[in-house]
């Protein structure tokens, strides 16, 4: 009975030490996401992206490659593989951020550009709403060297590649949301 109970305690240690382990290797931004057009005009909610990686070059180039070969579905197919985080929009779990890419600023900081998947209402699918033709969300935040910033979030947006390597994207409602008052906390390796 005893040898249980120690077997017991070391196995919950063990777990304890390795989420601490992980939680270690995360960024994580928190701040206020706030509708500015449309029904959530003025609606003030929590914002959370915990950063496990960023997405290297080659997910970049794979990206590009899906948008200019098969558009909107096969970018989709290709971004459900991915997996560099979580964005959390409100007080609950949030969804897989599938692409994190960070780009450095000339003045210092860093700029985030996050691509997901999201999730479309039975509703939408059932009677076949324009909203479920918006099967991304996008955010761009901008981060100052000390961690703090601003951004915006199209929680519905197309994207669309223009020449090269530009992406264009299409925000369904009129505006997008502004994220305020950002906070960075913890650092990521370097992109997988």
């Amino acid at each position: 009975m005893r040898k249980r109970g120690i077997g017991f305690l070391f196995g919950v240690l063990c777990l304890v030490a390795a989420s601490a382990a992980e939680a270690a290797a995360q960024q994580v931004i928190q701040g206020q996401v706030i509708g500015i057009g449309g029904r959530r005009a003025g609606l003030n909610r929590p914002f959370r992206l915990t950063v496990n990686n960023y997405s290297s070059p080659d997910d970049v180039v794979q990206l590009n490659q899906a948008l200019r070969s098969g558009g909107q579905e096969e970018l989709l197919r290709v971004l459900s593989r991915l997996n560099a985080g979580r964005v959390a929009i409100g007080n609950n779990v949030g969804m897989r951020a599938n692409a994190i890419i960070a780009t450095p600023r000339p003045e210092g900081g860093t700029k985030l550009t996050v691509l997901y998947v999201r999730d479309v209402a039975i509703f939408e699918l059932r009677y076949g709403t324009r909203s479920a033709d918006y099967r991304f969300g996008y955010a761009e935040i901008y981060l100052d060297s000390r961690g703090r910033g601003q951004g915006s979030l199209i929680p519905s947006a197309k994207v669309k590649l223009e020449g090269d390597n530009n992406w264009v994207v299409e925000d369904f409602a009129e505006f997008p949301a502004r994220l305020m008052g950002l906070r960075s906390t913890g650092r990521v390796g370097p992109e997988r």
